[in-house]
């Protein structure tokens, strides 16, 4: 049974008024793929009454008071992603739909829709307690660059007015908040829970810890931003991070420490909870919400990346350390999906955030952490890493042996670093045999190793020993495969020079991505730390980004040369990285010359013939006659 989405639902189930209302910038989808499906489940299993109300509208008080004043708060999310992510492009373009809404329309929700719905909240209700989550909240608790402002943001605690910020993956915040307001405790009261954030003012900021510079500080100084980014980065560890201050004005933000991941048996509570596994039936006639789609037959079985790609949210949302559900509840979970009345015998994915992470990368960490300012896969695999995918493995066979299942899938991203660290090769082998759908996708995103540093990922030879590899076994199989590498262009640290380096790669290994992502600075991660502030956190070296529009889409149209449509783009770009040899007809060259090309080239011959023969002349009036230059000459003044 889905949880009310109004007054007259909840008064149905007999409820007076409900205890916590949960606001998500999302259509309702009860799914445990969807954030907000796995809090308010999470909330009714500790047996508190809650109401869901899904994208209010905005432009009055009415939609959020659809239930009343809760009885304890209210809990807020933008969404699955951050509000102004799921309306605009990363060139800053209005999208036209909108994956997570009623028929994939766009609009319903606001532009930063976790301030928008709090002030709405304390317009409606003045004191009530308003906790934020999600990933728009968690990666904008600390003072953030804004890639829509083009400018610093102070915390989201401060732009939203809320009274706590659950950051990381909330179940255990939540439960411990509830159960606190429960009991009659203040919101403001409640400063020791791990994994949020909350304001204070200046004097009764608590001791130790770690400071970072204050808002004003980043606001003024890139260099003082870049060292906060890094210390907020590196404190983001359950077992070694200290909390982190950051003054804003006359308040402090403080970060407590991360809360601890879950464990299996707790992770496995949370994924068999009562889902119905779809949208609400009320979206049924605007033709559903397509972002159930792609996880309608995935199952989750693991949490954290150890990658910790510099790009991307995760190592500063879920963390690096992996959690695990067990095989029991995984295999739990595959049985109810075969009695869905639409399942068709795919199970489309076993995975999460890396679909073969089953354990941490190595035993130091489970006591000390995760290491200070490295990777643990590159720029090369860590010595002291263990690679062994024999669980995920034992998994998988697990799994393709449930009655009614055909066929399972893994289309989460792999790590082919970690693969190629595995000295077994049962899982590749069993990968390539049964797992792939026709097109496995892999994410090397540039063949510069300059570039694949600043991004945090492993350099292209593993790539290519990887792809060597995989399509070796595929043709051992008698299979037709194909893999679907991921690009990015303009991430920090790319000039036009290794974008051109990037278009040479694909032209030899006959790679023609028919997409291209072009690097969006999200808040919160350490690539986005770099764009704005032209450092590298852990450094403080100088790092290039291409920074305007025009220079965005050289890069982006170097990757995608064989485009006709890109030909203007791609002859621009290789002229101004000095490149006119790969403009040509030779077997060599990127692209033909352009009939304008030509011109400008058959332009500039006669000049350069003219003022070849003037040098010629320069140079022989300024040499002594030859006796035969003088005979010649005494020859024609005697006749």
């Amino acid at each position: 049974m889905f949880l009310p989405i109004n007054q007259q639902e909840a008064a149905a189930r007999g409820w007076d008024c409900v205890d916590f209302v949960y606001v998500s910038g999302d259509a309702y989808v009860d799914h445990p793929s969807f954030g907000a499906a796995i809090i308010s489940r999470v909330l009714e299993a500790e047996g508190f009454r809650v109401g869901f109300l899904s994208q209010p509208n905005w432009r009055d008080l009415t939609d959020i008071q659809r239930f009343g004043r809760p009885r304890l708060g209210f809990f807020v999310s933008a969404g699955n992603i951050d509000s102004m992510v799921a309306h605009y492009t990363a060139a800053k373009r209005r999208r036209s739909d909108d994956a997570y809404s009623p028929g994939g329309r766009a609009g319903r929700r606001p532009d930063r829709a976790v301030e928008v719905y709090c002030q709405l909240i304390r317009r409606a209700y003045g004191d009530v307690p308003i906790i934020i989550g999600g990933i728009e909240a968690s990666l904008r608790r600390f003072a953030h660059y804004d890639y829509w402002d083009d400018a610093v943001r102070p915390s989201i605690l401060v732009t939203s007015g809320a009274d706590l910020l659950s950051y990381g993956m909330g179940e255990n915040q939540t439960r411990e908040i509830a159960r606190r307001l429960q009991a009659g405790e203040d919101i403001h009261a409640m400063t020791d829970i791990r994994g949020t954030c909350y304001l204070t003012e200046t004097r009764f900021t608590p001791y130790g810890g770690t400071e970072c510079p204050s808002y004003e500080n980043v606001c003024a100084s890139k260099r003082e931003y870049a060292i906060a980014a890094r210390i907020q980065q590196d404190e983001h560890d359950f077992i070694r991070g200290k909390f982190v201050k950051q003054k804003h004005g006359k308040q402090m933000l403080v970060q407590n420490a991360p809360m601890p991941p879950l464990t299996t048996e707790e992770l496995d509570a949370v994924y068999e909870l009562p889902y119905e596994r779809t949208y609400h039936p009320g979206y049924e006639t605007q033709g559903g919400v397509p972002a159930i789609q792609e996880v309608r037959f995935s199952v989750t079985h693991n949490r954290g990346c150890f990658g910790a790609c510099n790009f991307c949210s995760l190592a500063f949302h879920q963390g690096r350390f992996i959690t695990v559900r067990s095989h029991e509840s995984v295999l739990r979970e595959i049985e109810k999906l075969t009695k869905l009345p639409d399942f068709k015998g795919y199970i489309h994915d076993i995975g999460g955030p890396t679909a073969n992470f089953r354990q941490t990368s190595c035993e130091i960490q489970k006591t000390r952490g995760l290491c200070k300012g490295k990777k643990c896969l590159a720029p090369a695999p860590c010595p002291a890493l263990r690679a062994d995918h024999s669980d995920y493995l034992s998994l998988l066979r697990k799994a393709r042996a449930v009655p009614g299942v055909k066929k399972v899938f893994i289309r989460s991203g792999i790590r082919y670093d970690y693969l190629l660290a595995d000295k077994d090769d049962a899982f590749f082998k069993e990968l390539v045999q049964h797992h792939v759908s026709g097109q496995l996708k892999v994410a090397p995103e540039h063949c510069s190793a300059a570039v694949l540093d600043k991004m945090g990922k492993p350099h292209i030879e593993a790539y290519i020993q990887f792809s060597k590899k995989y399509f070796q076994l595929t043709g051992d199989a008698g299979k037709e495969q194909y893999l679907v590498p991921y690009l990015m262009s303009s991430h920090p640290g790319s000039t036009l020079k290794d974008a051109v380096e990037l278009a040479l790669f694909l032209k030899k290994n006959h790679i023609r991505p028919e997409q291209v992502q072009d690097f969006y600075p999200t808040p919160g991660t350490v690539s986005t730390a770099m764009f704005y502030t032209g450092l590298d956190p852990y450094t403080l070296e100088e790092v290039y980004s291409a920074r305007s529009a025009h220079d965005k889409a050289l890069q982006r149209a170097l990757l995608q040369y064989f485009d006709p449509k890109k030909h203007a783009l791609v002859e621009e770009a290789l002229l101004r990285a000095g490149r006119r040899d790969l403009i040509g007809n030779g077997a060599n060259c990127l692209i033909r010359p352009s009939p304008e090309y030509l011109r400008r080239q058959a332009e500039k011959q006669p000049v350069k013939a003219r003022a070849a023969a003037q040098n010629r002349n320069r140079r022989g009036s300024n040499q002594k006659e030859s006796g035969g230059e003088r005979y010649g000459k005494a020859k024609k003044k005697k006749r």
